[in-house]
């Protein structure tokens, strides 16, 4: 029978049939695919509610490097829409989205998802980046803060810096040898990402099993996500990092204060962004003026155990439990009447 299964996987594609089957729970749990023509050549796609509940507060769900969103937030769906109103986009040159501009900044692409939510008349939200999509999350806190109202950055090493590499922070060596890998073309380079994001990974998977999720969602835009990662490395300085300000004045001292709710969500044994990455965005401080630090004093971390960068995968009720201890306010309604989709949805796919 096994003899049969890569003949098989020439006829029916494992990884295709899976991506089905997250749309179909995806469309199940109460979303619908859409696509939002942002303009000058770019084009953003997006899991919405079918339904907009306005008495539930909206949650923006920005995915990493990987399949898509649906292969990186299934298993958090079921938990987070009793709370929120969710909307979980593909990144530029992830899933369905893409554009025509030359701008591979992670500032770019908070904008497109910034201006995706405006489309969809979101104008406040909570917003949970990983890895990349942590990068994303905090550029969009930092250009949009009235947009933001609560921040949760899981493994996103927004902290890095360009040395750190030369350094030998990182298990990898160079920016061509993280592309390689982050960007896998062989079956050996997909078993090295394994490696790196879970603490057990996956023994014994056929190379023609992963020689076809490389064929399905590996091989689209393939330069376009190596520049991507030059851009967050290239010149990278902590000192350079802008930060999250949130303001408002203290009229007895006459200043205003940063604060900004946000969440660190790290896995003990991440060797893609090691745990120290996380630490030093918790305390990062530049000096000792009122703005030394980039995510304010009261920012939470959490390091979950026995857990690598993955950790949204390996440890999925774990984070699902401190996503939901942070996200939900004890006055959030769980049942609410429905009422019509936001006017700014379209393109319904």
């Amino acid at each position: 029978m096994s003899s049969m299964l890569p003949k098989l996987s020439k006829c029916i594609s494992f990884t295709a049939s899976r991506d089905w089957v997250y749309r179909h729970l995806f469309a199940a749990a109460g979303l619908r695919s859409v696509a939002t023509d942002l303009g000058e050549g770019t084009t953003m796609h997006c899991w919405v509610p079918k339904l907009h509940k306005p008495c539930k507060p909206s949650l923006l769900l920005v995915h990493g490097f990987g399949a898509n969103a649906m292969w990186q937030y299934g298993e958090h769906i079921r938990h987070l829409m009793p709370h929120f109103n969710v909307y979980v986009p593909d990144l530029v040159f992830f899933g369905e989205s893409f554009t025509s501009r030359d701008d591979r900044s992670e500032s770019f692409q908070a904008r497109c998802v910034a201006k995706m939510m405006e489309a969809h008349g979101v104008h406040r939200m909570s917003l949970v980046g990983i890895s990349y999509g942590g990068f994303v999350g905090y550029s969009v806190a930092v250009q949009f803060p009235d947009l933001v109202e609560k921040l949760v950055l899981c493994c996103a090493g927004v902290c890095l810096e360009e040395v750190d590499m030369e350094n030998g922070l990182f298990r990898v060596s160079n920016l061509n040898e993280a592309a390689s890998i982050l960007v896998p073309q062989t079956p050996d380079k997909l078993r090295e990402l394994m490696k790196l994001s879970f603490v057990r990974p996956a023994r014994g998977v056929p190379s023609w099993f992963l020689q076809d999720f490389i064929q399905v969602m590996c091989t689209v835009h393939i330069e376009e996500k190596r520049e991507l990662l030059e851009a967050i490395l290239k010149d990278r300085q902590l000192s350079n990092l802008p930060k999250i300000q949130v303001l408002y004045e203290d009229s007895q001292y006459c200043r205003f204060t940063l604060e900004q709710p946000t969440l660190i969500i790290w896995g003990e044994e991440d060797q893609i962004f090691p745990l120290e990455l996380g630490h030093r965005l918790k305390r990062s401080e530049t000096g000792k003026s009122l703005w030394s630090r980039h995510i304010g004093e009261s920012a939470q971390m959490v390091v979950i155990k026995n857990a690598g960068h993955a950790v949204n995968l390996e440890k999925a009720k774990e984070f699902s439990k401190h996503l939901k201890a942070f996200l939900i306010d004890t006055h959030t309604t769980k049942s609410c009447p429905s009422s019509p989709l936001a006017s700014g949805e379209k393109n319904d796919l």
